[in-house]
């Protein structure tokens, strides 16, 4: 008998700008998104930032990348650059 459980996972992907690539194999994304304000209806740009795998260092400083989640690879990585 077949199992019809999917064990494929939802990878989660976003856009953002590399704003450090200090560390080895790791750069700092920042993720801009828009957040309406709950009273004022206003809209708020929120950055979040994320450590994402970067091996070999090829990103620089201001460039446009596409991250995606992948298994946790330390503490606070669990983000690769595609």
């Amino acid at each position: 008998m077949e199992n019809n459980l999917s064990t494929e996972k939802r990878v989660r992907t976003l856009r953002g700008v590399v704003v450090s690539a200090k560390m080895k194999d790791t750069a700092v994304v920042a993720v801009h998104r828009l957040v309406k304000h709950p009273k004022y209806k206003k809209y708020m740009r929120v950055t979040k930032r994320y450590k994402a795998h970067d091996a070999g260092n090829t990103k620089k400083e201001g460039d446009r990348v596409e991250i995606a989640s992948c298994r946790p690879i330390s503490k606070e990585k669990h983000f690769r650059i595609i």
